[in-house]
């Protein structure tokens, strides 16, 4: 029976025979149509990519993969107009770090806490939330908090961590750190506000030889960390000077907030160093440099997965400034202006300021000024007051006010005759000049007698012509309010109530009072220096202006902008200060001579009433102008003594101007004192007078 079933299956069942032999090549085609057709997904794949896209995937990873990394470079150097160096650069150890691209803050916290075994940060910028941070970059630390916290389930990451910082804030016994873990707060603190592949400064100064040898020691265990160099500014001719030159801030500090938005948007990072104040901001782009500039290739996260770097830029040391001020004579200048004006009556004084200028270039040989507060009596150096510390002059407008009105056409030089005598107006109390208070020395005047004596009543008087009022004793004061702009726009011209476009930030206007019919008794006041207030920067343009004979000039104290030799001396000039002319003033050659002979009698006249005899005895022979503004502080009855000035007063080159407001009312001459004593400086240390003798 077996026998013939097996026959039978060999013979007889063909049928299922021939089916499984047919199953084969459907099987093998099936295959064969599948793998052509993922073939040609993966070649369109490839189409896509390499051809259509590739320059886009390319760029991708180049992008992930290679990125550039920024060094600081020292900063440019200030130097006086002799060579000195004025602001210069320290050289310190420091230790640095540099954020990779992917460095999570489980490793920051690793590489902070190692660091802070070898090296003490300052911990007073130290806040709440930087100690909560280190804390929960701990893993253990992170897991124990969120295991005591409730509610946390179904929280995402950052929620979670919003969660466990209050949690911290609530629960002072989990939020306790040790002197140590508050070092390692702070160090972490700066790690991981650094920008990636930015180097930032852990400890920027005061690194010790130790701290430096255990950090060396231990660089492989500490991703990004290293041995650097860091600058800070110093002062070889004294930091007085500071007050004029500003300040840099630090990397740690970072940006100015009142400047940060500016800054960023021209390609600034948050923890760069720059100017802060003054000639530092003003220039911060020339004095800046450019950054090192390194390519680093980079494999997996942190800075330990950079696998080639290579520099690219070295970066270049900020080109350097040539001030036209010198160091010597404004350190004398800046002595001078404080000791003599500690012998005066300054119990309710608020400072003195005084410049020295080149009439006919602008160049600034010297700006000088303290500041003192009158609560506490404490006084400190303060040079840029003198660009934006407006202050009531008194007299020494009145060459404006002379040349104002003969441009007016109310006097000329051959008819300028008027009989000085106290003004008295209706509803008004009397005006007067100092020395004819009473009307008992009324005295006839020209113009240039006039600015001899110092004259308010002559200037009040072509101020009442010029607004067309015929003055009688007793009458009401009839003019229009234009009197004010008709003296302010001649006043401008001069450079007083106008910045002066020196090449510093924050240069004041000066202060402009009210021009109401209610208060047009004021443009009286206005005519002899008592209403408006103007810089000292502002007088010393108007008396240049009068110097050199009716140009505005602009001042400047950057004289030139100078590149860096190899050897760190000053390199080529890239660029050098042209004196500028802002305005000229139309006034005939006749019109000139009246306001500078009258400057000139006011040291050398014969009249009993000049004002600047005290000044007779400087050599070259000086031309001037003095002031007396009377003033308050609080119900103090207090006064201001200014001057400008020029010498030789036949041949000008150069001009000083000064102003101490708040005196007492005690008639000291601490002006003419320390105008004597600059002049006699500058001839010393500046220019020659054997030239003017």
């Amino acid at each position: 029976m077996k026998f013939s079933k097996r026959i039978r299956n060999m013979f007889g069942n063909t049928k299922k025979r021939r089916s499984s032999q047919s199953e084969i090549p459907f099987r093998l085609n099936f295959l064969m149509w599948t793998a052509g057709i993922l073939l040609l997904i993966l070649a369109a794949r490839l189409f896509y990519m390499q051809v259509l896209n590739g320059a886009t995937y390319t760029a991708e990873v180049n992008r992930s993969e290679v990125s550039t990394q920024t060094g600081s470079v020292q900063r440019g150097a200030i130097y006086d107009s002799t060579g000195k160096v004025l602001v210069g650069n320290e050289a310190h150890q420091a230790i640095t770090y540099t954020k990779g691209e992917d460095d999570t803050s489980t490793e920051i916290y690793k590489t902070a806490k190692t660091l802070s075994k070898y090296v003490s940060v300052s911990k007073t910028k130290l806040t709440k939330r930087n100690k909560a941070d280190y804390l929960l970059a701990d893993t253990k630390k992170y897991k124990e908090i969120t295991a005591k916290m409730s509610g946390t389930s179904g929280l995402s990451d950052d929620a979670l961590y919003t969660k466990a910082l209050k949690y911290l804030y609530s629960h002072p016994d989990d939020f306790t750190l040790t002197n140590k873990q508050k070092n390692g707060a702070m160090i972490y603190a700066d790690m991981s506000g650094a920008y990636s592949l930015s180097t930032t400064y852990i400890k920027e100064t005061g690194v010790t030889s130790t701290e430096i040898a255990q950090v060396g020691e231990h660089l492989s265990e500490m991703s990004g960390v290293a041995i650097g160099t860091s600058w800070t500014r110093n002062y070889p001719q004294g930091d007085a000077i500071q007050s004029l030159t500003g300040t840099v801030s630090t990397q740690k500090s970072g940006l100015p907030s009142d400047k940060v938005n500016t800054l960023l948007s021209e390609g600034y990072s948050r923890n760069d160093s720059v100017g802060q104040s003054y000639l530092e901001s003003e220039y911060q782009a020339t004095l800046a440099g450019s950054k090192s500039q390194t390519e680093v290739s980079s494999s997996g996260s942190g800075t330990s997965s950079i696998t080639k770097a290579v520099e690219k830029y070295s970066g270049k040391k900020g080109d350097n400034l040539v001030l036209t001020i010198n160091a010597k004579f404004q350190n004398e200048v800046q002595d001078i202006v404080k000791t003599v004006y500690q012998t005066g009556d300054i119990s309710d004084s608020t400072g003195a300021y005084a410049v020295v200028m080149n009439p006919n270039t602008g160049a600034i040989y010297a700006m000088a000024g303290v500041d003192r507060d009158v609560d506490t009596g404490k006084i400190t150096d303060d040079q840029i007051g003198s660009i934006n510390h407006p202050i009531t002059m008194g007299s020494v407008v009145k060459g404006a006010t002379v040349l104002g009105a003969m441009m007016d056409g109310v006097i000329s030089p051959t008819n300028d005759t008027l009989t000085d005598q106290p003004i008295k107006l209706a509803g008004t109390a009397s005006k007067a000049s100092w020395f004819n208070k009473s009307g008992s020395a009324n005295i006839t005047l020209d113009a240039s007698d006039a600015l001899e004596v110092s004259s308010n009543s002559y200037m009040m008087q072509l101020a009442m012509k010029e607004g067309g009022f015929t003055y009688s004793s007793g009458a009401g004061l009839d003019m229009p309010t234009s009197i004010f702009s008709k003296l302010r726009g001649y006043f401008n011209q001069f450079g007083l109530g106008v910045k002066t476009g020196i090449d510093l930030p924050g240069e004041s206007t000066g202060y402009t009072g009210v021009a109401s019919q209610a208060e047009i008794g004021k443009a009286l006041d206005l005519s002899y220096g008592n209403y408006d207030a103007y810089t000292v920067m502002q007088i010393a343009q108007y008396a240049s202006t009068i110097a050199n004979g009716g140009y505005r000039m602009k001042p400047y104290v950057v004289q030139q902008i100078r590149g860096t030799k190899s050897n760190g001396s000053l390199g080529k000039v890239e660029s050098t200060t042209q004196p500028t002319i802002l305005g000229s003033i139309n006034a005939t050659a006749a019109e000139w001579k009246v306001v500078k002979q009258g400057m000139y009698q006011v040291v050398h006249g014969t009249n009993t009433y000049k004002t600047g005899g005290a000044l007779s005895s400087i050599s070259p022979s000086v031309a001037a102008k003095t002031g007396t503004a009377e003033t308050f502080y609080g119900t103090a009855e207090t006064e201001t003594l200014s001057l400008i000035s020029y010498a030789p007063y036949d041949d000008p080159q150069v001009v000083v101007a000064l102003a101490i407001p708040g005196l007492g009312t005690s008639g000291a001459s601490i002006n003419t004192t320390m105008a004597k004593q600059i002049y006699e400086a500058y001839w010393k240390d500046v220019q020659s007078d054997s030239d003017y003798k």
